[in-house]
């Protein structure tokens, strides 16, 4: 089976794990060990913005991020259903009301004019997504709130070395949240970084990172234990080194698989805009009205096939029982049938030439 993701780690990141157990320190009570220390720098740079804060998971950025704007009981979050739940969570976790709103059909990213037409008086974020690594337009959702006062937290949890216009994705939001689970396009196992310009932003997601500490056992806000050990930091420093090689590969794949999948008429392959540069975390295709029975079962067929595919996010936030039940429903057409027809497939490093020629030819069969 050719898996739909794969962690590339090597010798590099087992010395630093065990440089690490050797030196005894293992963590820090507020969450800035020395290795914690240098990988957010280091990824600080990266980023292109002035504070990287480590955590522990890409849930917990994105509740952290959520917080340091305000988001209080009865404030209301924009954001897309067509994403994984944790975005969603992190607003109820806050206390805030997920409004979702639709999506693009090309891109899958956040539809701008849903945004505006998606805005109330109890309005105080928006919540853009990079699915699948490609980076969110969040130039006309800046032109739409700008006499409105809310901030952008932008979930990049997908997205490392995604661009727009030569500027890493998130630098033009208030804060962006990322991922370092597993699966991503670099890894910490588990764990999670938030980005920010924003000093005051920046001072706060360290209190929820900590128990609300600035010094040891002096809590000033209701904080939370996000923080990231020493061993994760330094498989992120390792692999955040790797990650252009990563990035490298995983374009080249995208291409050669899209160069073998354009003869499709049934396809819808995926979009990189003028100025965006996709981070390639997913590559996904739509099959053109399909039913979903259909899609899943020419997944069925791929995976029998040894071509590890799956359909992310097969059920929308907005349909699932708790928000529902919770949240009202929410009319979001193009969200349900991108839900419907879309399917993703092996790109990662560890993909071969080879296997992506299999892999294409294998889909274009089944849609013959």
């Amino acid at each position: 089976m050719i898996p739909i993701n794969l962690p590339q780690i090597g010798d590099e990141e087992l010395d630093a794990v065990t440089k690490v157990m050797r030196s005894g320190i293992l963590t820090s009570g507020l969450g800035a060990g020395p290795k914690v220390t240098e990988f957010e720098k280091k990824f600080a740079a990266f980023a292109g913005v002035k504070h990287a804060i480590a955590v522990n998971t890409g849930t917990a950025a994105l509740h952290a991020a959520i917080v340091s704007v305000g988001v209080k009981p009865g404030d209301e979050v924009i954001l897309p259903s067509f994403t994984f739940v944790a975005t969603a969570e992190a607003v109820v976790m806050a206390g805030g009301k997920p409004v979702f709103v639709d999506i693009d059909p090309q891109t899958y990213n956040l539809s701008s004019n849903a945004v505006g037409k998606a805005l109330t008086e109890r309005t105080k974020a928006i919540l853009p997504v990079d699915l699948y690594g490609l980076p969110a337009d969040i130039t006309p959702i800046k032109r739409i709130i700008s006499s409105h006062g809310l901030a952008i937290v932008e979930d990049a949890c997908q997205s490392h070395g995604a661009k727009v216009n030569g500027k890493s994705v998130g630098s033009d939001s208030d804060l962006a949240c990322w991922s370092l689970y597993a699966s991503k396009n670099m890894t910490t196992g588990e764990g999670g970084v938030v980005t920010t310009d924003n000093d005051e932003f920046a001072e706060i997601v360290k209190l929820v990172r900590t128990h609300g500490e600035k010094a040891k056992y002096s809590s000033i806000m209701l904080g939370y234990n996000y923080r990231m050990s020493e061993i994760q930091a330094a498989i992120g420093s390792v692999q955040l080194d790797k990650l252009p090689g990563f990035l490298s590969r995983r374009r080249q794949n995208a291409q050669e698989l899209s160069a073998i999948l354009q003869v499709s008429k049934r396809l819808q392959l995926p979009a990189e805009p003028k100025g965006f540069r996709h981070s390639w975390y997913l590559y996904t295709v739509r099959i053109i009205d399909a039913e979903k029975n259909e899609r899943d079962q020419i997944i069925n067929e791929l995976r029998k096939a040894g071509v590890g595919s799956e359909a992310y996010y097969v059920n929308p936030i907005h349909k699932m029982p708790y928000y529902k039940e919770n949240f009202g429903d929410f009319h979001l057409p193009e969200t349900e049938e991108a839900a419907n027809q879309v399917l993703s497939l092996p790109i990662h490093p560890g993909v071969t030439s080879k296997q992506i020629e299999f892999i294409g030819a294998t889909l274009l069969g089944l849609l013959q």
